[in-house]
């Protein structure tokens, strides 16, 4: 799936939207590297982009990360990367989304992309009646006490990669053996659980509509000319 627009890259009043690619279940690794190769090679003129994916089994520890936070060792893969955040798990069944955007362009501070990534799985969850929200002090998105979406981000030169990741109908088992984004105790629950049928497909595209709509919306506002 990929979408398309008309806009110019970023032509002052309109910005492009970006590319949308859903590239299936792909390992951790050579993503992340991939991520890093298109952000240090972009130019002024990239256009944004935005993949949709899952992972194999894998748990990311970020910048942060603080060891002991793996609670028990297990034969699935710990890679740290360079994304902020403590550690957290991937698996096949979670929806992934990273965003790989041009932050000037579209006039976005790091904390209002938080929100709005916040957002967009909010909506999402809330188009289906159940009701959730962020936290200030724990970014990521909550049903109630209990995890349902994690993010974290890496910003350089202006630009971004890493995202978003909602789980939708996966085995949780593995968060037991981690403290879920550094904090203990921390449940962690999933759409199905939720009574959210809709496949994985569905809700990955609809996901990625949240994101690009909150984006221009964003932008919109921050262009509209002062009174």
């Amino acid at each position: 799936m990929t979408e398309s627009g008309e806009w110019g890259v970023g032509s002052g009043k309109h910005v492009a939207p970006p590319v949308i690619h859903a590239l299936g279940l792909v390992e951790y690794q050579p993503t992340w590297d991939a991520m890093k190769q298109f952000t240090a090679e972009r130019v002024p003129e990239t256009r944004d982009e935005i993949w949709l994916v899952q992972h194999p089994p894998t748990y990311t520890q970020g910048l942060a990360g603080k060891p002991e936070h793996l609670l028990h060792s297990t034969h699935i893969p710990v890679v740290k990367v360079d994304r902020g955040g403590q550690i957290t798990y991937h698996g096949p069944g979670q929806i992934i989304a990273y965003l790989l955007l041009d932050l000037r362009r579209w006039k976005i501070t790091v904390r209002e992309l938080v929100r709005l990534m916040e957002q967009a799985a909010i909506d999402l969850l809330g188009e289906f009646g159940v009701a959730a929200q962020g936290c200030e002090d724990a970014p990521g998105v909550y049903v109630g006490d209990v995890k349902i979406a994690s993010l974290g981000l890496k910003i350089k030169h202006g630009c971004c990669y890493h995202g978003l990741a909602l789980n939708v109908d996966m085995d949780l088992t593995p968060f037991a053996n981690i403290n879920p984004c550094g904090h203990a105790g921390l449940r962690v629950t999933q759409c199905c659980e939720l009574g959210i049928t809709a496949g994985i497909g569905e809700l990955q595209a609809q996901l990625a509509q949240n994101l690009v709509h909150g984006l221009q919306r964003h932008f919109l506002q921050k262009s509209q000319p002062l009174l």
